[in-house]
């Protein structure tokens, strides 16, 4: 015996890759502002692209990746119709109305 005490449980194939372990939880989707998650969304796509991930750590890459893209578009929607309902008030000066895209078709 060397004296050294291992973890039986470690990987150690894994602790020189933590960013590549399909396991580990990213921050969530939900939270990111636009220019956040396009930024991390055009990271994922690279990554993907480049190649040499295993299958269980590109389809997480994908899932990311799907989950991002659709942040981006809800947050591009509400952007959008803030713009749309922009409406003059007395006196010319606009103002923007509180619009979620849920609530478009309710007028």
């Amino acid at each position: 015996m060397s004296g050294s005490v291992t973890n039986p449980t470690s990987a150690p194939e894994r602790a020189d890759r933590p960013a590549a372990d399909p396991v580990s939880s990213p921050p969530a989707v939900d939270g990111l502002a636009f220019d956040d998650a396009l930024a991390e969304l055009q990271r994922t796509v690279a990554e993907l692209e480049a190649g040499g991930q295993s299958l269980e750590a590109s389809i997480a890459l994908y899932e990311r990746g799907v989950a991002l893209h659709e942040r981006c578009a809800r947050l591009l929607a509400e952007a959008e119709l803030r713009v749309q309902r922009l409406v003059e008030r007395a006196g010319g000066a606009l103002a923007a109305l509180d619009v979620r895209p849920d609530e478009s078709g309710e007028e």
